[in-house]
């Protein structure tokens, strides 16, 4: 129905009142005209937002400070260079595996390692691809022998809760399970008597035994312990590696005396036999051998590093950790060093460096290891619990010698931390020109030898070489963050992190590899705080360290 004639007179009113408002407020407002209002308006909302985060940094910066006064920091850090005597330097080392191992516990509790960069967790082939707190178990030991109580019972609690096989998923390494868990935690029983530990160790061991279900009873590399299934490495051909089948007897006989299952120790000794049994090729053991029933030695490869190394140690420290009462393992591992200084042993020119080349066939290449340089220490040891004089002075020679070529290839890098691997030829003596070899990787060794000199000579030099590798981790290797955030908590900082590898020792600023190793702990550390400590801690007459650093009991005749 259409509109009567005075309602469309209404609406043509109001319509016309609207229009002449809407005129007349366009020529009031400000010169310029409606953009510059626009902009006015804009600019004052910009300058409102400026205040306003200006007085929010302010608040920020306030509450900055009033938490950095109110966090304590757990253990005071002096200045590098602080500490000049040897209390000084051990509490230093302390404090160092505190600030590690707070790194660790935030950012990456239970998983195996840290990446101390990333502020996240880490895990290498070796552990497969599942959590198992390798850290947690690598580094027990260590926080037991310097004090540190709560990180202690943090790291106690966590383990009595641990089921390994549960936990572990994907391939696992039987050599580096063994050295790392099991040593870890027959060291921590060792240590404390809880039979808890003697449980556990007791439980990783048995998960690893169906490795040695094979022909010849030499145990495979790898085990999938959800599925049973283990192998050799696929590189390696179908053959096992000297370093790792050889390094099974100080854990499992260690073990089978302690619990009284005979499983272990048989295990153990069954390789024994079998390397007994064998010819080796001028004395020498190669690092490759077949999993035929007799096994075959593979192709003629000789190192006193990467593969064959703690094969020579255990040796030794099997004959030690019986109170000396295996004379097959002595007489084993004399003929074996006999054979490898005799075919093996170099010195350099112009400075007269001894070391250990590796050897394919008759062909020589003249190379030595950061692993290998343990070696210095192990004729150190040898030296040490050896009767005749003769052969003792021998054998600490070379051990000093080691020592001080190793020492060679830390003081001639720029950073004064020693490559992976050097080389000796006409043009270098102790450095590698090559940039695959010039990392670092937390490795312990070097400091291990200058342990073993320590404890030895008391020659101050050795205390001074593991106190410049000190400060020269805390510049080139620590990894400390300090970052403020935002947020309704009062705890407003990432803090510590921890210490990674770094990509070249010859860097003046190198990368880091961002992965805080499990061994860090385990080795590294143990071996700093020992060398400042009292011979009566962990006194070498009445204890033998696997090769993980682990302490076990010397057994008495």
């Amino acid at each position: 129905m259409g509109l009567r004639s005075h309602e469309q007179l209404v609406v043509c009113v109001g319509v016309m009142f609207l229009l002449t408002v809407c005129i007349t407020a366009f020529f009031f407002l400000p010169s310029g005209g409606a953009d510059l209002y626009f902009r006015e308006e804009n600019t004052v909302h910009v300058r409102d937002a400026f205040i306003r985060e200006e007085l929010r940094r302010k608040e920020q910066e306030e509450l900055r400070k009033k938490a950095e006064e109110a966090i304590p920091i757990p253990i005071p850090k002096p200045e590098i260079g602080a500490a000049d005597d040897a209390e000084g330097r051990r509490i230093f080392v302390k404090q160092m595996i505190k600030f590690s191992w707070d790194g660790y516990r935030k950012y990456a509790w239970g998983e195996n390692e840290l990446r101390p960069n990333s502020r996240s967790g880490h895990s290498s082939s070796i552990f497969g691809y599942g959590k198992t707190g390798a850290t947690i178990i690598d580094a027990i030991d260590t926080l037991y022998i310097v004090g540190l109580k709560e990180e202690y019972k943090d790291a106690r609690e966590w383990i009595s809760h641990f089921d390994f096989k549960e936990a572990a998923k994907g391939d696992l390494s039987v050599f580096e399970t063994n050295i790392r868990f099991t040593g870890g935690l027959l060291s921590a029983y060792a240590l404390t008597g809880d039979k808890m530990f003697l449980k556990k160790a007791e439980e990783v061991a048995t998960v690893l035994l169906p490795a040695f279900d094979t022909p010849s009873g030499i145990p495979y590399s790898l085990i999938d312990l959800q599925t049973g299934r283990a192998k050799t490495y696929s590189w390696a051909s179908g053959k096992a590696i000297l370093s790792e089948y050889g390094s099974i007897q100080l854990e499992f006989d260690y073990l089978s005396n302690l619990t009284g299952n005979p499983v272990f120790a048989e295990k153990a000794n069954k390789i024994r036999d079998v390397l007994t049994s064998m010819e080796k090729p001028e004395g020498l053991y190669p690092i490759y051998i077949s999993m035929d029933n007799p096994p075959r030695w593979g192709q003629h490869l000789f190192s006193m590093g990467a593969m064959a190394d703690s094969w020579y140690e255990y040796l030794l420290k099997q004959w030690i950790s019986t109170g000396k009462t295996d004379d097959r393992t002595k007489r084993e591992y004399e003929e074996a060093m006999f054979a490898m200084e005799k075919r093996m042993l170099f010195k350099s020119e112009p400075s007269n460096l001894w070391y250990f080349a590796k050897m394919n066939g008759n062909r020589v290449e003249h190379s030595f290891e950061h692993l290998a340089c343990f070696c210095g220490g192990m004729a150190v040891l040898h030296s040490m619990n050896e009767p005749n004089r003769t052969i003792s002075e021998h054998y600490l020679t070379l051990g000093k010698e080691i020592g001080h070529t190793c020492h060679e290839s830390y003081s001639r890098s720029t950073t004064g931390i020693g490559p992976e691997s050097f080389q000796f030829t006409s043009s270098i003596e102790a450095k590698t020109e090559r940039r695959q070899d010039s990392y670092y990787i937390l490795r312990p060794e070097v400091v291990e030898t200058w342990f073993y000199l320590w404890r030895a000579t008391k020659d101050e030099k050795y205390r001074q070489w593991a106190w410049d590798h000190v400060q020269n981790l805390e510049k080139y290797a620590k990894v400390n963050f300090f970052e403020p955030f935002l947020n309704s908590s009062p705890s407003y900082f990432q803090g510590a992190a921890g210490y990674s590898g770094i990509r070249n020792v010859y860097d003046s600023a190198p990368e880091q590899d961002d992965v805080q190793q499990s061994f860090l702990f385990a080795e590294l550390f143990k071996y700093l705080y020992l060398i400042f400590s009292d011979d009566s801690v962990l006194s070498l007459d009445q204890w033998v360290f696997n090769t993980e650093a682990h302490p076990f009991r010397i057994r008495r005749p």
